[in-house]
């Protein structure tokens, strides 16, 4: 294997014989493509092109690597500028673990960026699963300053190493990036499969995009479907290009397959996240209960009128939180009615349904009409006392000028003490 010196590697550098490739990624179902990351390649004199296996591991021993992403940051930039009067599809940049300990990183990033004029969220930055090993600390914060400057970060090659889901929780990702080691048995080993599947699960329960890398048959893309993988990126669609390629595949914007019924291409995975976002519109708070185990777990979408509940734990201290949200003239009533053993009574006595709406105090101060409703439901597994509770926010009583007008009427034709009884009831009610 030829081996290159780290002064062999700078003069490269320096004479502009390192170029980038770009390798498109697809969205799995409907295969068109959405995005691409660059790949660093030394085109020598004679026009020999070098992969970057017999280079990078040499420069990354010293801060010569940093030199080396800086510069290919630059060349996807001016790539960028060159698609203005074409789709423009964001790219993914390698950033070896030196750049964590960089001083202002994000800020060097954007000034390079704008400098060219363009959008942050057209640069992801991407960084090994095994560059996060240690100072997770340091490696958070430097994560969340690139997001905050309005970068999109990727964690590359998950699973090639001691992947730690601790870490992924914690880490404010936007992509996560399958390592093709996890594909080497073409989807068909069973374990290989469950793996890839609790991967993809606990990526679309965190909101993280995800990409599988390596993809190469047909088998795998279907797999692939079937876990409602966002993106795959290999040979099966497309391998790492020069830019004058790429930039004439952007302009075609050609998509691989043709197109189909999505509802019958996509995966059941899909159809049921489709299925999720429609209940998430109406119910922005849906909460699944084990009320003989007391125990809870939720999902809660953005609009819901306060962030403050937990998201799992034991379901008597979510009842008491939820009672402390509520309007003083509603908690007692709340209490009483999602009281976990009167809930179980209900079940065992045939209720089906139990409804209450109350006032609920909001991230903003404010008290809003909030529909609950537990359904009680039946496992076929467990002779557990389950429920399913959906939290809709009402919208506020409002009354027509012609329903003022006609309630004034009737006011007016009472007496005094008429008037106080209909008061005292309003009272009572609200």
């Amino acid at each position: 294997m030829m081996q290159y010196s780290a002064e062999d590697i700078r003069n490269a550098l320096e004479n502009h014989e390192l170029t980038t490739y770009y390798q498109p990624q697809y969205d799995t179902i409907n295969g068109q493509m959405k995005s691409a990351e660059a790949l660093v390649r030394w085109i020598k004199p004679d026009g020999t092109v070098i992969s970057p296996f017999f280079f990078i591991p040499v420069a990354e021993e010293s801060d010569l690597i940093m030199e080396i992403d800086w510069y290919v940051t630059e060349l996807v930039c001016k790539t960028l500028v060159k698609q203005n009067m074409m789709p423009q599809f964001p790219i993914s940049v390698n950033f070896s673990r030196r750049h964590i300990q960089e001083e202002s990183f994000a800020e060097k990033l954007s000034a390079l960026v704008d400098k060219y004029d363009l959008l942050h969220p057209l640069i992801e930055v991407e960084i090994t699963e095994s560059a996060m090993i240690g100072n997770e600390d340091k490696i958070l914060e430097w994560i969340v300053s690139i997001r905050n400057a309005g970068f999109k970060v990727a964690i590359d090659d998950f699973g090639s190493g001691l992947s730690s889901f601790q870490f992924v929780k914690d880490v404010p990702a936007d992509v996560l990036k399958i390592d093709k080691s996890l594909l080497s048995r073409n989807c068909e080993d069973e374990k290989e499969r469950i793996v890839l599947e609790s991967i993809f699960t606990f990526a679309h329960r965190l909101n993280i995009n995800t990409v599988a890398e390596g993809v190469e048959t047909k088998e795998q893309l279907g797999f692939l479907r079937s876990c409602d993988c966002n993106r795959i990126q290999g040979y099966l669609y497309a391998r790492p290009m020069p830019e004058e390629e790429y930039l004439k595949l952007c302009y075609e914007h050609k998509v691989v397959e043709e197109a189909t019924d999505i509802l019958q291409s996509q995966s059941a995975a899909g159809t049921m996240n489709l299925l999720i976002n429609a209940i998430f519109r109406k119910y922005p708070l849906v909460i699944f209960t084990n009320l003989t185990r007391n125990s809870f777990y939720m999902m809660a979408y953005d609009n819901f009128t306060t962030t403050s509940c937990p998201s799992a734990g034991i379901f008597d201290e979510l009842i008491v939180h939820g009672t402390s949200t509520m309007h003083p003239d509603d908690r007692e009533i709340f209490a009483t009615t999602f009281n976990r053993t009167k809930l179980i009574e209900d079940y065992y006595s045939g209720i089906q349904t139990e409804r209450l709406v109350t006032r609920q105090l909001g991230d903003d101060g404010i008290y809003r009409r909030v529909e609950t409703v537990d359904y009680f439901v039946k496992s076929n597994y467990s002779e557990d006392v389950l429920a399913i509770t959906l939290c809709e926010n009402l919208p506020d009583e409002q009354k027509t000028i012609d329903e003022i007008e006609a309630d004034i009427k009737k006011l007016s034709e009472l007496n005094v003490d008429d008037i106080m009884i209909i008061i005292k009831k309003h009272l009572i009610n609200n």
